[in-house]
């Protein structure tokens, strides 16, 4: 297996799990392809993927193409037996797809037919799931389509954010793809089609699914922050000012408070109602600040706001 080579495709800190596992399990990486770098934060400073970052401490070939569908020649002249791709960020031509030996195969996070997409460990948290997963399939020209070959489940607990699956799916999507290949290779990986009937779709977190609603039940308030932590994190508005919630408890407990109104220090930590309970955040942000720990802000700005409603 030492000798076959591979182009791996992706981007984030998940995708970075798939190229170490390839690297550790001694197969030839011939190239990376990840998103080019991209100003981030308030100082707009360039970033580069946390995938290009891995490579280059690794001394591997690094390909940044703006647009892979007009940039694509120079990829498939290479000689490679396999494409392995994680979430990459852009679709693939099928030139691209068909060039090498066995095909190209996607480590997705999800169960699929569930959750399609950009955003499929997010939607799983938000939607309150009790389990999600990786899966390996077939790369088709549709999104995330392809017969799967193989597939692994984590179960999601009450208190996980996005950020721990991130974590433990990272590992079981490794060790999904290091069994995944050797059958892939030697002939014995079955691939099967999937159910289009039971598809659903996780796309990219939008500006406005960052916004929190109190209004709602306790339990979805809180499967919605939880599923925005750490990035995007969700937000309320509170005085015309912005808030974001970095880090949140719940509490079921029946109260005559209106939803949304903040209510102040409570079970250690700073309330705010929502229908049948309270959210109890631990972290959280004023707008052009940094975000503190929730006894910082009940004794600074904290105690101004108990009474207001989070919009």
């Amino acid at each position: 297996m030492k000798n076959i080579k591979i182009l791996f495709m992706g981007t984030p800190d998940i995708a970075v799990s798939m190229l170490d596992r390839l690297v550790k399990d001694g197969y030839e990486v011939i190239g990376v392809v990840t998103q080019p770098d991209k100003k981030a934060g308030r100082k707009q400073q360039i970033k580069m993927s946390e995938v290009k970052t891995y490579a280059l401490e690794h001394e591997l070939p690094v390909y940044q193409p703006i647009s892979i569908r007009n940039e694509y020649q120079e990829l498939a002249s290479l000689s490679m037996d396999l494409i392995v791709t994680c979430a990459y960020g852009q679709f693939v031509p099928k030139e691209l797809l068909d060039a090498p030996t066995y095909g190209s195969i996607n480590v997705h996070a999800s169960l699929l037919p569930k959750w399609r997409g950009g955003a499929p460990i997010h939607k799983a948290v938000i939607e309150g799931d009790k389990e999600c997963g990786m899966s390996i399939m077939r790369m088709v020209k549709k999104m995330d389509a392809g017969a799967v070959m193989s597939q692994c489940s984590v179960p999601i607990l009450q208190e996980d954010t996005t950020g721990d699956m991130n974590i433990k799916l990272a590992k079981a999507g490794a060790d999904l793809l290091s069994e995944s290949i050797p059958k892939i290779i030697d002939g014995t990986a079955v691939f099967i089609e999937q159910d289009e009937d039971k598809a659903t779709f996780a796309y990219t977190i939008q500006k406005e699914e960052e916004h929190i609603d109190f209004k709602k039940d306790v339990q979805s308030v809180y499967n919605h922050i939880r599923g925005l932590i750490p990035f995007p994190v969700g937000n309320g508005v509170v005085n015309g000012k912005k808030i974001k919630f970095h880090k949140v408890r719940m509490i079921k407990e029946n109260h005559n408070h209106q939803l949304g109104e903040m209510i102040g220090w409570l079970h250690d930590g700073y309330a705010i109602a929502a229908k049948d309970g309270y959210i109890i955040v631990d972290e959280i942000q004023l707008e052009g600040k940094a975000k503190i720990d929730a006894k910082s802000f009940y004794n600074g700005n904290g105690k101004q706001f108990i009474g207001k409603i989070v919009e």
